[in-house]
């Protein structure tokens, strides 16, 4: 196993393309402002991260996304913390739409800038997550076609969601483009989800229809993924600008964790 270390912690590597265990960092606590600087550092370059063991509780684990980004109060969202409305409850048998390869707050002009989890019960074999390295996606894919994407969205349902499986018809879409540029380390990547109900821009209808499952596939290669599984007290960080994940359906429950949306 190869071990990055990077004072006051360990970073160890979890794949060659993303994703990363933190080691010798206790987030209930607190960190100083150098161990915040270079947590951020680790999370731009490996994308998601994992602190094992941690058994935040709501207002910690708010105070460990603020390291990071400050934290999303979601208008819609139904199950909440009692004592922090910042932190959203599942409490789940299955893993349900999020078995789909996804990015968060795609309803938003503005998607999430990065999401968070901690568990609390996870069930006794499977329900691993992936993610894949949307970058990585885009870097794979040839000049020309780059070129291509580059005046390419893609469109949305607008609908914010409430934490339950009612979705009313789609009345209003948003639209966003499928090549980002990230905010901070200015790498390009692509950015899309399988809830996009199409293509458009500089591309026809029948373009964009043929285009859109490629790209799917393409950004979901293994080539560019990782996996994680879990134990209570497990918190995981990732930038939902620069991957997508995928929960794995292949357990019987309960699942229970919380969430902390940033951005």
């Amino acid at each position: 196993m190869t071990i990055i270390h990077t004072a006051p912690f360990e970073v160890r590597p979890a794949s060659p393309v993303l994703g990363a265990e933190i080691v010798g960092v206790n987030l209930a606590d607190g960190v100083d402002d150098a161990t915040a600087e270079a947590l951020r550092a680790a999370f731009w370059a490996h994308k998601v991260l994992v602190l094992r063991g941690q058994h935040l509780s709501p207002d910690a684990h708010v105070r460990a996304v603020r390291i990071f980004d400050e934290p999303f109060d979601h208008p819609s969202w139904l199950h909440r913390d009692a004592d922090n409305r910042l932190v959203y409850v599942f409490d789940l048998e299955k893993a349900g739409t999020a078995s789909t390869w996804h990015v968060g707050g795609t309803w938003r002009t503005s998607p999430f800038h990065l999401e968070s989890l901690t568990y609390q019960v996870v069930p006794a074999i499977g329900g691993r997550t992936l993610w894949a390295d949307l970058q990585a996606a885009y870097d794979s894919l040839s000049e020309p076609f780059r070129e291509l994407l580059e005046s390419v969205n893609a469109v949305y349902n607008a609908y914010p969601g409430d934490g339950t499986y009612n979705r009313p018809p789609v009345t209003e879409t948003v639209e966003h483009p499928v090549v980002r540029t990230h905010r901070h380390t200015s790498r390009k990547g692509l950015f899309l989800s399988s809830s996009a109900l199409r293509l458009t821009g500089g591309i026809s209808a029948a373009e964009g229809e043929a285009l859109l499952p490629f790209l799917l596939a393409h950004a979901a290669s293994p080539n560019h993924t990782v996996s994680f599984g879990w134990q209570p007290g497990d918190f995981v960080l990732w930038d939902n600008l620069a991957t997508w994940h995928y929960a794995v359906n292949d357990y019987d429950g309960p699942r229970v964790y919380r969430k902390v949306i940033g951005g």
